[in-house]
């Protein structure tokens, strides 16, 4: 079992990463700020300033950021002991966290699909009950 442990926290520490760079890139509660900082993207004279904004707009650029926190907080090394740990790691922990986020985006799509596909039905079967009242009230 402790030779797994490695892999298995690989897979637990990327759903946090996930969540964390979902939400600040994507979720309706910090819209606002990221509507700022897509603004500030676009419009500012420096070049480091329109990366530093566009980073809390991109998904994956963020979730650079956010492992390097969670490296510094939890010290996860993977393989190596020493900073070749640390760098195999961060990137190790970017990809799982970006496949999770890309696999929660396709789901979130899917579910959408379905409920305009749902919607759709609906509202044909609303649009038939109504013809059918409307003729039987002739």
């Amino acid at each position: 079992m402790h030779q797994f442990h490695p892999l298995i926290t690989l897979f637990v520490l990327a759903i946090p990463i996930a969540c964390i760079a979902w939400t600040v890139t994507h979720e309706e509660v910090l819209r606002e700020p990221r509507e700022w900082c897509q603004a500030k993207s676009e419009n500012c004279q420096s070049v480091v300033q329109r990366k530093f904004f566009y980073l809390f707009t991109c998904e994956y650029c963020f979730s650079h950021y956010v492992t390097l926190g969670f490296l510094v907080i939890t010290r996860y090394k993977l393989l190596y002991d020493d900073w070749r740990g640390y760098v195999i790691a961060g990137f190790s922990l970017v990809w799982v966290a970006n496949v999770y986020m890309s696999a929660f985006g396709r789901l979130r799509l899917d579910i959408k699909h379905e409920r305009v596909e749902i919607g759709a039905v609906e509202a044909v079967l609303d649009g038939k009950v109504q013809a059918k009242a409307k003729a039987k009230a002739k």
